[in-house]
C-alpha cells in the first residue's frame, strides 16, 4: 500500500501539484500602483507570487484564489475578479 499523504506533503511537492483550478475569484494586480512592500509574496501560502526583474507577478497554475494578498496590500494593487471558465 502506497502512503499518499508522504507523496503529496513531502518537502517541495506543491510545485508537482498545480492547484488554480480550485479558485473561485482571482488576483489581479496592478503593476502601476504596487509599491513593492512584498506583503503579497511573504503571506501567500503558495509558491503564486513571485518576484521577476523587479517585478511582482501571480502564478495562475498554483494560485488558489485565497485572496489573501488582496487583504495584506495596502495600496489596493491588487484586486479580485470572479474567475471565468
Amino acid at each position: 500500500m502506497v502512503n499518499i499523504a508522504a507523496i503529496i506533503y513531502e518537502p517541495g511537492s506543491s510545485i508537482r501539484n498545480k492547484t488554480g483550478s480550485w479558485r473561485v475569484f482571482r488576483p489581479i494586480l496592478n503593476i502601476e500602483k504596487c509599491v513593492k512592500c512584498e506583503n503579497c509574496f511573504i503571506f501567500c501560502p503558495e509558491p503564486a507570487i513571485y518576484e521577476e526583474e523587479g517585478v511582482f507577478k501571480i502564478n495562475y497554475d498554483y494560485c488558489k484564489g485565497c485572496l489573501i494578498c488582496v487583504n495584506e496590500c495596502p495600496t489596493g494593487a491588487i484586486t479580485k475578479k470572479r474567475e471565468e471558465k
